[in-house]
């Protein structure tokens, strides 16, 4: 079975794991991560303490890649996102 994004997100803020296939987690994660290595990815999730879908709103992802102004830029953001969870 494959989740949409709402669903996945509305399943991992009740603390639930979706099944889902490899293959359909790599497919959400590239086009959420817009083109951003693997493990800075799952940092900025981390970070975020948000899911794929919040996290890709923020945009200008690809940005990041290279850019330590723009990478500055982003935790701030990064940090209002955790702050709204809490």
């Amino acid at each position: 079975m494959t989740w949409d994004a709402f669903q996945r997100e509305a399943m991992t803020e009740l603390g639930l794991r979706p099944y889902r296939l490899a293959a359909d987690e790599a497919e959400v994660r590239a086009a959420s991560s817009g083109g951003l290595p693997p493990a800075l990815y799952e940092a900025l999730l981390r970070a975020a303490g948000a899911g794929h879908a919040r996290v890709a709103e923020l945009g200008g992802l690809d940005a990041v890649h290279g850019d330590p102004a723009a990478k500055r830029a982003l935790w701030p953001r990064l940090r209002r996102l955790r702050a709204e969870r809490a």
